[in-house]
């Protein structure tokens, strides 16, 4: 992981930096695919999920939901990443096979998180530190998935025709949303795409949309939008998602 970078290095895929602190991580493509195939040898080989297990995926734009998101996708786990009630999820009802939860979100929502047979709580720090102390019933991603770094991608890759959301949507009908999406926006191959986390958390604009596009994301929590103009020119962005 570059987190030394201090300026835009043209290798990154995925950039996530926080103006309340100043840090900044950027990720190769390279390294975005490792993280994500750590992802997916952690719920295919540690947790034991085949295709077709579901996942309930409760966190922000991050580099790190951005693993969870891809690498539950690349073991073919059928994922929802709305709201629980929208998504016709609730804690009473059946567990799911696994659960990712934004410790924030965990602490205020407590009442809406459908429980799960693997449960994962994440801090999202910038640099990927653990949780500390983890909550009950819990497991610290970070600390889970980094022995599975270097596994290699898995294999096969995911159907078009299988579902990749709880839902029933399937992979081909995500993949063909997302080119909508970033066709609509005008985004395409080596653009920058800025996105403001407390202003969009929808996967398909933020995330798959610029990478269906070839173009790479730019993830900055607590948006200082009086620097706006600074973000665009120290970042290259050719693009602001809201």
């Amino acid at each position: 992981m570059s987190g030394s970078l201090t300026r835009t290095s043209p290798d990154e895929l995925i950039t996530f930096r926080d103006d309340a602190g100043g840090e900044r991580v950027g990720l190769t493509a390279a390294e975005v695919g490792g993280w994500t195939a750590a992802t997916a040898a952690l719920l295919t080989e540690e947790c034991g999920l085949d295709r077709g297990a579901q996942a309930a995926v409760l966190l922000p734009p991050h580099w790190q939901t951005a693993a969870v998101l891809l690498g539950a996708w690349s073991a073919g786990i059928e994922v929802s990443f709305r709201r629980w009630a929208t998504a016709g999820l609730t804690p009473a009802g059946d567990p799911l096979d696994v659960s990712f939860v934004d410790l924030r979100r965990l602490n205020s929502w407590l009442d809406e998180v459908p429980s799960a047979t693997h449960q994962f709580v994440l801090g999202l720090d910038p640099a990927g530190a653990p949780v500390s102390p983890v909550p009950p019933g819990y497991r610290d991603f970070p600390t889970a998935v980094r022995p599975h770094l270097g596994a290699p991608a898995p294999t096969p890759a995911a159907a078009t025709h299988e579902p990749a959301a709880v839902d029933g949507t399937t992979f081909g009908q995500y993949g063909a949303l997302a080119a909508e999406i970033a066709a609509r926006r005008g985004i395409g191959p080596g653009d920058r795409v800025l996105v403001d986390p407390d202003e969009l958390d929808e996967p398909l604009t933020w995330l798959l949309a610029p990478l269906s596009a070839g173009a790479s994301v730019v993830i900055c929590r607590n948006l200082n939008r009086a620097r706006l103009d600074d973000r665009l020119a120290e970042e290259r962005i050719t693009h602001v998602l809201s």
